[in-house]
Protein backbone atom coordinates (compact mmCIF):
# COMPACT_ATOMS: atom_id res chain seq x y z
CA UNK A 1 0.00 0.00 0.00
CA UNK A 2 1.33 3.45 -0.92
CA UNK A 3 0.49 6.53 1.13
CA UNK A 4 0.88 10.11 -0.03
CA UNK A 5 0.62 13.14 2.20
CA UNK A 6 2.55 16.41 2.49
CA UNK A 7 4.39 15.46 -0.70
CA UNK A 8 6.00 12.49 1.05
CA UNK A 9 5.39 9.09 -0.53
CA UNK A 10 6.01 6.00 1.57
CA UNK A 11 5.28 2.32 1.42
CA UNK A 12 3.94 0.59 4.53
CA UNK A 13 6.68 -2.05 4.27
CA UNK A 14 9.61 0.33 3.75
CA UNK A 15 10.95 1.43 7.13
CA UNK A 16 13.25 4.13 5.75
CA UNK A 17 10.36 5.76 3.87
CA UNK A 18 8.10 5.55 6.92
CA UNK A 19 10.71 7.19 9.14
CA UNK A 20 11.33 9.94 6.60
CA UNK A 21 7.59 10.59 6.41
CA UNK A 22 7.37 10.68 10.21
CA UNK A 23 10.15 13.24 10.35
CA UNK A 24 8.21 15.38 7.89
CA UNK A 25 5.23 15.34 10.27
CA UNK A 26 3.09 12.85 8.40
CA UNK A 27 0.53 11.64 10.96
CA UNK A 28 -0.37 8.56 8.90
CA UNK A 29 3.24 7.42 8.94
CA UNK A 30 3.47 8.10 12.67
CA UNK A 31 0.42 5.94 13.37
CA UNK A 32 1.85 3.21 11.16
CA UNK A 33 5.17 3.26 13.02
CA UNK A 34 3.38 3.01 16.37
CA UNK A 35 1.26 0.10 15.20
CA UNK A 36 4.30 -1.74 13.85
CA UNK A 37 6.28 -1.50 17.08
CA UNK A 38 3.62 -1.24 19.80
CA UNK A 39 3.92 -4.87 20.81
CA UNK A 40 7.71 -4.62 20.98
CA UNK A 41 7.45 -1.41 22.99
CA UNK A 42 5.13 -3.04 25.51
CA UNK A 43 7.37 -6.09 25.87
CA UNK A 44 10.14 -3.77 27.08
CA UNK A 45 8.24 -1.06 28.92
CA UNK A 46 5.94 -3.24 31.00
CA UNK A 47 8.92 -4.88 32.69
CA UNK A 48 9.78 -1.55 34.29
CA UNK A 49 6.20 -0.94 35.44
CA UNK A 50 4.32 -1.99 38.53
CA UNK A 51 1.06 -2.31 36.59
CA UNK A 52 -0.38 -1.89 33.09
CA UNK A 53 -1.19 1.79 33.66
CA UNK A 54 2.44 2.59 34.42
CA UNK A 55 3.46 0.46 31.47
CA UNK A 56 1.24 2.50 29.14
CA UNK A 57 2.80 5.73 30.45
CA UNK A 58 6.28 4.42 29.70
CA UNK A 59 5.18 3.30 26.22
CA UNK A 60 3.65 6.71 25.46
CA UNK A 61 6.68 8.59 26.78
CA UNK A 62 8.96 6.30 24.79
CA UNK A 63 7.18 6.89 21.48
CA UNK A 64 7.22 10.62 22.13
CA UNK A 65 11.00 10.45 22.55
CA UNK A 66 11.27 8.37 19.38
CA UNK A 67 9.41 10.93 17.28
CA UNK A 68 11.39 13.78 18.82
CA UNK A 69 14.67 12.05 17.95
CA UNK A 70 13.95 10.26 14.68
CA UNK A 71 16.06 12.81 12.82
CA UNK A 72 19.07 11.49 14.78
CA UNK A 73 18.52 7.86 13.81
CA UNK A 74 21.38 6.30 11.84
CA UNK A 75 19.84 4.15 9.08
CA UNK A 76 22.93 1.95 9.04
CA UNK A 77 22.06 0.68 12.54
CA UNK A 78 19.23 -1.76 13.47
CA UNK A 79 16.06 0.19 14.26
CA UNK A 80 14.90 -2.29 16.91
CA UNK A 81 18.15 -1.88 18.83
CA UNK A 82 17.78 1.91 18.66
CA UNK A 83 14.23 1.98 20.00
CA UNK A 84 15.05 -0.66 22.63
CA UNK A 85 17.58 1.73 24.16
CA UNK A 86 14.97 4.51 24.11
CA UNK A 87 12.29 2.45 25.86
CA UNK A 88 14.82 1.13 28.38
CA UNK A 89 16.00 4.65 29.19
CA UNK A 90 12.38 5.80 29.38
CA UNK A 91 11.68 3.09 31.95
CA UNK A 92 14.70 4.26 33.95
CA UNK A 93 13.58 7.89 33.69
CA UNK A 94 10.11 6.92 34.88
CA UNK A 95 11.61 5.14 37.89
CA UNK A 96 13.83 8.07 38.83
CA UNK A 97 10.97 10.55 38.41
CA UNK A 98 8.56 8.53 40.52
CA UNK A 99 11.05 6.89 42.84
CA UNK A 100 9.54 6.00 46.20
CA UNK A 101 11.17 4.64 49.30
CA UNK A 102 9.91 1.13 49.86
CA UNK A 103 10.36 -1.17 52.78
CA UNK A 104 12.71 -4.03 52.11
CA UNK A 105 11.17 -7.48 52.00
CA UNK A 106 12.15 -9.91 54.69
CA UNK A 107 13.72 -12.81 52.82
CA UNK A 108 15.10 -14.75 55.77
CA UNK A 109 14.26 -18.42 55.57
CA UNK A 110 13.59 -18.39 51.81
CA UNK A 111 15.02 -21.24 49.79
CA UNK A 112 17.03 -20.32 46.72
CA UNK A 113 17.19 -22.45 43.60
CA UNK A 114 20.47 -21.99 41.73
CA UNK A 115 19.12 -22.78 38.27
CA UNK A 116 16.73 -19.83 38.09
CA UNK A 117 16.91 -19.54 34.29
CA UNK A 118 15.59 -23.07 33.92
CA UNK A 119 12.63 -22.18 36.13
CA UNK A 120 11.78 -19.09 34.07
CA UNK A 121 11.77 -21.16 30.88
CA UNK A 122 8.86 -23.22 32.23
CA UNK A 123 6.70 -20.15 32.90
CA UNK A 124 5.02 -18.16 30.13
CA UNK A 125 6.28 -14.67 29.37
CA UNK A 126 2.97 -13.18 30.50
CA UNK A 127 3.03 -15.08 33.81
CA UNK A 128 6.65 -14.12 34.48
CA UNK A 129 5.88 -10.47 33.70
CA UNK A 130 3.06 -10.50 36.26
CA UNK A 131 5.49 -11.75 38.90
CA UNK A 132 8.16 -9.20 37.95
CA UNK A 133 5.62 -6.40 38.26
CA UNK A 134 4.89 -7.49 41.84
CA UNK A 135 8.50 -6.90 42.88
CA UNK A 136 9.29 -3.69 44.79
CA UNK A 137 10.32 -1.04 42.27
CA UNK A 138 13.98 -0.95 43.34
CA UNK A 139 14.25 -4.73 42.98
CA UNK A 140 12.37 -4.81 39.68
CA UNK A 141 14.55 -2.16 38.05
CA UNK A 142 17.82 -3.90 38.87
CA UNK A 143 16.47 -7.34 37.92
CA UNK A 144 15.26 -6.18 34.50
CA UNK A 145 18.37 -4.15 33.71
CA UNK A 146 20.72 -6.97 34.75
CA UNK A 147 18.90 -10.15 33.75
CA UNK A 148 16.88 -8.93 30.75
CA UNK A 149 18.94 -6.07 29.31
CA UNK A 150 22.38 -7.35 30.25
CA UNK A 151 23.76 -4.26 31.98
CA UNK A 152 26.59 -4.63 34.50
CA UNK A 153 26.12 -3.63 38.14
CA UNK A 154 28.41 -0.67 37.55
CA UNK A 155 26.26 0.54 34.66
CA UNK A 156 23.06 -0.02 36.64
CA UNK A 157 24.42 1.93 39.58
CA UNK A 158 25.23 4.86 37.29
CA UNK A 159 21.84 4.77 35.58
CA UNK A 160 19.79 4.54 38.77
CA UNK A 161 21.98 6.73 40.95
CA UNK A 162 22.70 3.98 43.50
CA UNK A 163 25.80 2.21 44.78
CA UNK A 164 27.12 -0.83 42.94
CA UNK A 165 26.75 -2.88 46.12
CA UNK A 166 23.11 -1.84 46.36
CA UNK A 167 22.55 -3.04 42.81
CA UNK A 168 24.02 -6.45 43.65
CA UNK A 169 21.99 -6.71 46.85
CA UNK A 170 18.74 -5.71 45.11
CA UNK A 171 19.35 -8.27 42.37
CA UNK A 172 19.87 -11.06 44.89
CA UNK A 173 16.75 -10.02 46.84
CA UNK A 174 14.73 -9.77 43.62
CA UNK A 175 15.76 -13.28 42.57
CA UNK A 176 14.87 -14.74 45.94
CA UNK A 177 11.53 -12.94 46.04
CA UNK A 178 10.72 -14.07 42.50
CA UNK A 179 11.49 -17.66 43.36
CA UNK A 180 9.34 -17.41 46.47
CA UNK A 181 6.44 -16.23 44.29
CA UNK A 182 7.10 -19.06 41.84
CA UNK A 183 7.07 -21.49 44.76
CA UNK A 184 3.69 -20.10 45.77
CA UNK A 185 2.05 -19.88 42.33
CA UNK A 186 3.84 -22.71 40.50
CA UNK A 187 4.76 -25.23 43.23
CA UNK A 188 5.31 -28.16 40.86
CA UNK A 189 7.78 -26.24 38.72
CA UNK A 190 9.60 -24.93 41.79
CA UNK A 191 9.75 -28.36 43.41
CA UNK A 192 11.12 -29.95 40.24
CA UNK A 193 14.04 -27.51 39.99
CA UNK A 194 14.59 -27.48 43.72
CA UNK A 195 15.11 -31.23 43.61
CA UNK A 196 17.48 -30.85 40.66
CA UNK A 197 19.45 -28.31 42.65
CA UNK A 198 19.81 -30.71 45.57
CA UNK A 199 20.91 -33.50 43.22
CA UNK A 200 23.64 -31.28 41.75
CA UNK A 201 24.90 -30.47 45.25
CA UNK A 202 25.44 -34.15 46.10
Amino acid sequence: MLFKRRHINFSDDNLEQIISACISGNSEAQRLLINKYLGYAKSISYKYAQNDMEGEEIVNDGFLKIFNNLHKYDFSKPFLAWIRVIFTNTGIDYYRKNQKKENAINIEGYDFVAEETAIYEHISGEELLELIQKLPTSYRMVFVLYVVEGYSHKEIAEKLGIKEGTSKSNLQDARIKLQEMIKQHFPKIYQLHSLKGHLHEK
